[in-house]
This record gives C-alpha cells, sequence and structure tokens, in this order.
C-alpha cells in the first residue's frame, strides 16, 4: 500500500499531484491520487491517456479539480500508454489486463471500492470491472461511451464496417495533429491553442502504430453480455448530438443495465471530456452525493476588449530585440495606464497586445479609441476589439463566448480601428459615441451572423 496519502493535501495543493507506481506481474502502472472527497473515484478514461500531460491544459485541470471537490480521485495510465509500462506491438493488453491494473491501483491506494467513471473507450472496462468485481465498486458512471462499436444484425446502432475503416485511417493520418477534434469536439475545432495540446497530449500518450493497433482492438469491443450483471447504481451520461458514438448507445446501455439512469446533454463534444463540462460535472455530483452543486456565482456581465500591435513580427525585427523591447514597454506602459483610468480590468497579456474587461461599455470604448490613439506617438498601431456579454471567472483568467467573440472581431479590425459588435453599439446609445456599419460577417468558431461597426469618434 502507498503510505505517503496523508501528503496528498500538500502535493494537491502545489499543482498536478506528483505520479507513482502500482507494480503488477506484467510490470508498472503509473497513477495519481488528489483531492479530500468522502469517496473514492477512480477515473477510466480514454485509451490513450498521461496523467501528466493532462494537468498542462487549464481547463482539464479544472474538471479534475472539480471531481476532487466531492471525492478522492485516482487517475491511471492504462499499460501500453503515457507514464505506464510499454507493451508489445503484438501482444495488446485485453479488458482483463486492464481490469487487473484498475484493481492493482486500487490496491496501492487503499481504496476496497470507488465509483467508477467510464470515459468513452474507458466505458467497456468500467463496465466489465463492475460486473466482475462489485465488491469492488460502489457506484458506476457511464460518460458518452458503448458496449459495442460496429454494427451487428442484432446491434443495428453500431458503426458500419465502411465507416470504421475510414475512422481507423483519419486515427492513422492524424494521429498526434489535434485534427480529430473536428469529430470529437467540432464548436471548438478552430481554437489553435487546444488543438495545439490536443495534439501533443496524443503523442505523450502513445505513439501512432500504437494508437492505431489500440482503436482497431477497441473496434472489436462487445461487453453487452455483462450489461445484466452490473448490480451497483449506475448514472449514464451522453452528449445527445455525439457524432462518434452516437446517443443511441448511451440509450442501448441505460435500457440494458438494471436500474440505470440516462441523463441526455446537449453538445456534441465529448473529446477531451472538459469541453462543455460544466452541466455533466452537475449531474455526476448529484449523483454521487445527492446535492446539486449551487448556481456558480464566478459568471459576470462584461464587456471584453481585445488589442494587438499591428505587424509586430516584421517591426521587431526591424528594430532589433533591444528596442523591440523597449518599445513594448513603453506600449504596455499606455495601455495599464488607459485601463486604470477608465476602470478596467487587465486580465493578461496576449504576446503583443491585452485582453482587459469593463463593467461599462461605454467606458470600454473610449478606453480602445485613446489606447489607439496614445500609442501613434511610438510610431505603432494597434488594432482593437470588444464584445459586451457574459464571461465566466476561471482563477486569474476569463473564458466564455463573449471572450472568443471579442478576439474575432479584433481579428477583423484595421490598424489604428476599433470595432466592435452590435451588442456594444446598442449599449452606448446616448453616449455620443459615434459608429459606423461595417456589414454583417460570419466570425470563425463563432455561430451565426454578426454585425460590426467601426468606431468614428466619441462625440
Amino acid at each position: 500500500m502507498d503510505s505517503d496519502h496523508g501528503q496528498r493535501a500538500s502535493a494537491w495543493g502545489a499543482g498536478a499531484p506528483e505520479p507513482r507506481y502500482a507494480e503488477t506481474e506484467d510490470g508498472s502502472v503509473a497513477y495519481q491520487v488528489f483531492g479530500r472527497g468522502p469517496r473514492d473515484l477512480l477515473f477510466i478514461g480514454n485509451w490513450a491517456s498521461n496523467i501528466e500531460v493532462m494537468w498542462e491544459h487549464p481547463s482539464m485541470a479544472r474538471y479534475l479539480e472539480r471531481l476532487a471537490r466531492f471525492s478522492r480521485v485516482i487517475c491511471f495510465d492504462k499499460r501500453g500508454a503515457g507514464l505506464s509500462d510499454p507493451v508489445a506491438m503484438g501482444a495488446l493488453p485485453t479488458l482483463e489486463h486492464w481490469m487487473d491494473d484498475a484493481r492493482a491501483v486500487l490496491d496501492a491506494v487503499g481504496s476496497p471500492s470507488a465509483t467508477l467513471l467510464g470515459d468513452a473507450e474507458g466505458g467497456p472496462m468500467a463496465m466489465m470491472l463492475a460486473a466482475s468485481h462489485p465488491q469492488r465498486c460502489d457506484a458506476l458512471v457511464l460518460v458518452n461511451t458503448f458496449a459495442r462499436l460496429l454494427r451487428a444484425p442484432d446491434y443495428p446502432i453500431g458503426i458500419p464496417e465502411p465507416t470504421a475503416e475510414l475512422l481507423l485511417g483519419l486515427w492513422r493520418r492524424n494521429w498526434g495533429t489535434g485534427v480529430v477534434l473536428q469529430l470529437t469536439a467540432p464548436d471548438v475545432a478552430d481554437d489553435e491553442q487546444l488543438l495545439r495540446w490536443v495534439g501533443r497530449y496524443m503523442r505523450l500518450s502513445a505513439s501512432p502504430s500504437a494508437a492505431t493497433r489500440m482503436y482497431e482492438w477497441v473496434l472489436q469491443l462487445d461487453v453487452r453480455s455483462v450489461l445484466p450483471s452490473i448490480s451497483v447504481p449506475t448514472l449514464v451520461l451522453h452528449k445527445a448530438e455525439n457524432r462518434h458514438y452516437r446517443v443511441a448507445m448511451g440509450r442501448y446501455l441505460a435500457e440494458h443495465i438494471p436500474g440505470a439512469r440516462l441523463v441526455e446533454l446537449p453538445g456534441a463534444a465529448w473529446y477531451p471530456p472538459f469541453v462543455e463540462s460544466d452541466r455533466l460535472l452537475d449531474e455526476v455530483e448529484e449523483f454521487l452525493t445527492g446535492e446539486r452543486p449551487p448556481p456558480a456565482d464566478d459568471r459576470v456581465l462584461a464587456t471584453v476588449l481585445f488589442t494587438d500591435i499591428v505587424g509586430s513580427t516584421d517591426l521587431a525585427a526591424r528594430l532589433g530585440d533591444q528596442r523591440w523591447l523597449d518599445l513594448k514597454v513603453a506600449h504596455d506602459d499606455i495601455v495599464r495606464s488607459r485601463i486604470e483610468r477608465y476602470r478596467g480590468t487587465h486580465v493578461s497579456s496576449t504576446g503583443d497586445g491585452v485582453l482587459a474587461l469593463f463593467d461599462g461599455p461605454a467606458r470600454a470604448v473610449r478606453c480602445a479609441w485613446e489606447i489607439a490613439s496614445a500609442v501613434r506617438s511610438l510610431g505603432i498601431e494597434i488594432r482593437a476589439g470588444l464584445h459586451s456579454g457574459e464571461v465566466e471567472f476561471q482563477g486569474d483568467e476569463v473564458a466564455g463566448i463573449a471572450v472568443h467573440l471579442a478576439s474575432r472581431v479584433m481579428s477583423l479590425a484595421g490598424a489604428g480601428t476599433v470595432l466592435s459588435s452590435g451588442t456594444v453599439k446598442d449599449l452606448v446609445v446616448g453616449s455620443g459615441i459615434v459608429f459606423e456599419d461595417r456589414g454583417v460577417h460570419e466570425l470563425r468558431g463563432v455561430p451565426g451572423e454578426w454585425r460590426l461597426f467601426r468606431v468614428s469618434g466619441l462625440g
């Protein structure tokens, strides 16, 4: 048994928990344990994982932190993935091997019984473990998962063989690139930061060859026969627009697991698990604790301002490092002073620009206008984008569609231009600010069409 779990609170406070290893007859299995909740929760995720890299994305860390509010969370890399021992290409683990890994980890952390949370390809193993070792499982949560993937005469909801071959080719060609987000999380497939993180996570989880062989194996899984033997309380959560593991697969699980409860959630994203996860985590918490968390108070209406120095790359190359650094410091001083003058909040620097929030849209517009005017004395131009909407605070960062939209508005602004959404224009009626209609635009990654306006004067 791991003898150092008394220190998990301090390790947790310091950031990502330190990986440890459980020994099995066939090698070492990497795991982490964190959180102070009254129950144990074994997180059984995708077949390709890396328990260290998953903490590098703030939203994934937030997802795990949320689970840790009401449970002691145990994560592990299955054999052949991430930090655990590799396996020979011709000898992939079976569900039985992976169950052995899970039980070895539970033994290592001193957990006699745990809730099993089976996500995506981790679902079949969680179902098998719950049916085979009910004494080690007190509840089962199945998220966007399946009992069988391929179509069969008695399973018409499965994927046809030709489609499975196309998916296998997609996995093989694009492993480690993040392109899979187009299928797994289409609403955020244009998020460059997320694309980079997903690509890195995949590469450090498994090699392309191993990933392809593993996906071939996943396509052959069929645990339908074990479903009637699952006797623990079971919650099935499934995204209604899931394009890969269709919602019919979740309904099948709920119909064939005795007493299972099905909750269909809006949206299409199923990987990474932290995309559109708040409602999902609410359901998990209520199922396990009997209490639904109160509505979050970290959402506010704000006007979001993005700015960016036009042509900064060429300018930096022309000036050289020291002169560019001096210019950037002068620019930052101007920006911060104007944000302070108009009672805004400097959220973060974004490379060559800034992200700021204002509780008044007119002040945000005037601040952006003054920044654009003041930096011309330095021989540079900025562009600025504004939108008013609800934002969510995530520690020191902010998120939400309003942030995404303001960034897209800025990307369409020209040099020295302050561009705003129609929402901002409507909210500052009577302020004297003058706007010029710039027409209707589609903003990449944002649903619908948006009318944009250039600020042409402060009145």
